[in-house]
């Protein structure tokens, strides 16, 4: 039997000395990690305007209007830059920008688009509220308001007989918020009812032709809603633009009305604004409805303090309003003037007055009973534009005679 051959002693030679235990302790060097590529930023989906929108988180980019949704003056002013340095702000009192657009993102047939939450508002947004107020205006917010409620600087003599006889009505209004509130869509539930007892306590102490009788929306009577409804004094839950900026929130609670025995003075509570103070009666004594309601707001004024600016005069949630937020107008009764619409408009656009039918805005007249009233609001005081709405008045008057035919008797 063959054998094998011995095995022979292994012998290493200096290519194989990696094959030796190492004589150094081993270094374990701790592995380098690749830096981790920074995540991109996926764009925001486009945010498109319109009825969808139904809470400020739904604002998540820029809001673009679609073709022939582009009138309002939201729309006009709320550029690319100013939603960037305005979009995740809030104001003093912590109201976002963005619930102050929300109504005008969401209804794209808004004339102006934005509201104000608090009086704050217009300053810390102001890159997109002094471009809207000073275009809705006419003026610049700097050059100041000034405002004057005394009833004995107004130059408004008594209609003569014949010249009274065409006016059917006369109604002074103004809207006034208080200084230590927010305004109607920024108000918590608890301060609207605060605001609510603080006017109410003021109204309370009116006497002579301003006492009446205040009915809180919430708690009035079927036959006392019918009254006030009878009388025309009832106003509704506000409307979409309103529902949209929060206006319309927990109603009816702390909403009501407070009219005088005669019927000619009138405070709504906490409708759009905290308060509308209304002053109207019968017939063509411009005078007397004005005085009423200097007096009327002087005196709530006494117990609960307006809100006021020195640039933006009395402070409302609407820019539109803003300085006097006062309305005062007559109907009167114009059926030669009325059958001239260029004569008509150029005494209008001359006395700074606007022309409507007496039916509501954007009505037209058959029977031509006009509603005329004093177009300005910021800049000029509320005597001035009582003013400016008798001498519209005046002028039409005259104008109305001269076309009368000289054999036709007046047209009550």
């Amino acid at each position: 039997m063959e054998q094998e051959p011995p095995v022979k002693p292994f012998k290493m030679d200096e290519s194989q000395k990696f094959l030796e235990p190492a004589t150094e302790p081993l270094v374990v060097r701790p592995v380098q990690e690749e830096e981790p590529e920074p995540v991109k930023e996926q764009p925001a989906e486009p945010t498109i305007a319109g009825r969808h929108l139904k809470h400020v988180d739904d604002l998540k980019s820029f809001p673009q209007f679609k073709e022939g949704e582009r009138s309002s003056m939201l729309y006009k002013h709320l550029t690319e830059e100013v939603w960037n340095n305005l979009h995740d702000k809030k104001d003093s009192l912590g109201i976002s920008f963005k619930q102050c657009i929300l109504s005008g993102c969401q209804n794209t047939d808004s004339g102006i688009g934005v509201y104000a939450a608090t009086p704050n508002s217009y300053e810390a947004f102001s890159e997109l509220f002094t471009p809207i107020i000073e275009g809705y205006h006419k003026i610049k917010i700097n050059d100041g308001h000034s405002s004057n409620m005394d009833h004995t600087q107004l130059n408004c003599p008594p209609f003569c007989e014949e010249d009274a006889a065409m006016i059917k009505s006369t109604r002074i209004r103004v809207g006034r918020n208080l200084a230590a509130f927010p305004l109607g869509p920024g108000i918590s539930r608890e301060q609207r009812n605060e605001v609510e007892r603080l006017v109410t306590s003021a109204l309370s102490t009116f006497t002579g032709d301003l006492k009446g009788t205040y009915y809180s929306l919430g708690s009035m009577t079927a036959a006392q809603q019918q009254q006030l409804i009878d009388d025309h004094f009832l106003f509704k839950e506000g409307d979409r633009f309103l529902e949209a900026c929060g206006l319309n929130r927990n109603w009816p609670e702390g909403r009501g009305i407070f009219h005088n025995d005669a019927k000619t003075f009138l405070t709504w509570v906490n409708e759009e604004d905290q308060l509308r103070i209304i002053s109207m009666q019968q017939g063509a004594d411009i005078g007397a409805v004005f005085s009423r309601l200097a007096r009327a707001a002087a005196e709530i004024e006494k117990i609960a303090e307006f809100a006021h600016n020195k640039n933006l005069g009395y402070i409302t949630s609407c820019p539109t309003n803003l300085g006097t937020a006062l309305r005062a107008s007559v109907h009167i009764h114009l059926p030669y003037l009325g059958q001239s619409k260029a004569e008509f408009q150029k005494i209008a656009d001359s006395f700074h007055v606007q022309i409507r039918g007496a039916h509501g805005e954007h009505t037209e007249t058959d029977d031509h009973i006009y509603d005329i009233s004093n177009k300005r609001r910021l800049g000029r005081s509320e005597k001035d534009l009582v003013q400016d709405m008798y001498d519209g008045v005046k002028a039409m008057i005259k104008k109305e005679k001269e076309l009368r035919p000289k054999q036709a008797a007046p047209v009550a």
